[in-house]
């Protein structure tokens, strides 16, 4: 699996102010890599991408307000309202061993220990201290697994999957539960 040159790290959420400012909204809300990097791609939700460079950063309780250089009109701000925010890999710090980017778990193949698929993970919701993969295979109910040590035990991107033990109430291979009477 190659790894993809861009992260998402969050949207647009709103114009700031009256001179450009956005509301940067990160997928995972303890992130501080806005604090970090000197530039963004932003993709708009029409499919056109733009390199904006940082001017400032400036972190509130929800959200980071920012400061994009030629972005200095509300209106201008407006315009990257809904847009997706994000960074270049080449731009961050390389994770640890045995640590991960949240944007490199979209993607791969969910199986369990016996080797059978489970579905894609295609999302993250970040609800809690750990973020939740959220895995979909069509004919199945999504699932919906904590990304912890009790519920994934390999992550192997580049062969493109991890290992997933699926929470004991759910039965793997869509049907319900017979529940006794």
């Amino acid at each position: 699996m190659t790894l993809k040159p861009h992260l998402e790290l969050g949207y647009v959420a709103r114009a700031h102010g009256l001179k450009g400012e956005v509301a940067v909204r990160a997928f995972d809300p303890a992130s501080e890599t806005l604090d970090f990097v000197e530039r963004v791609l932003v993709r708009t939700r029409a499919g056109q991408e733009r390199l904006l460079r940082i001017e400032s950063v400036r972190p509130t309780p929800k959200e980071t307000l920012v400061v994009f250089e030629d972005v200095e009109r509300r209106e201008d701000a407006e315009a990257l309202v809904g847009a997706t925010v994000l960074v270049f890999r080449e731009d961050l710090e390389p994770p640890s061993e045995d640590e991960y980017f949240q944007g490199d778990l979209v993607g791969l193949t969910a199986v369990d220990a016996a080797g059978n698929v489970l579905g894609r993970v295609e999302e993250l919701w970040d609800t809690g201290e750990v973020p939740n993969l959220v895995i979909r295979a069509e004919g199945r109910e999504e699932l919906v697994v904590p990304f912890a040590d009790d519920f994934v035990s390999t992550v192997d991107i580049p062969g493109g999957k991890l290992v997933v033990k699926p929470p004991e109430y759910l039965e793997v291979g869509g049907g319900g539960r017979d529940e006794e009477a």
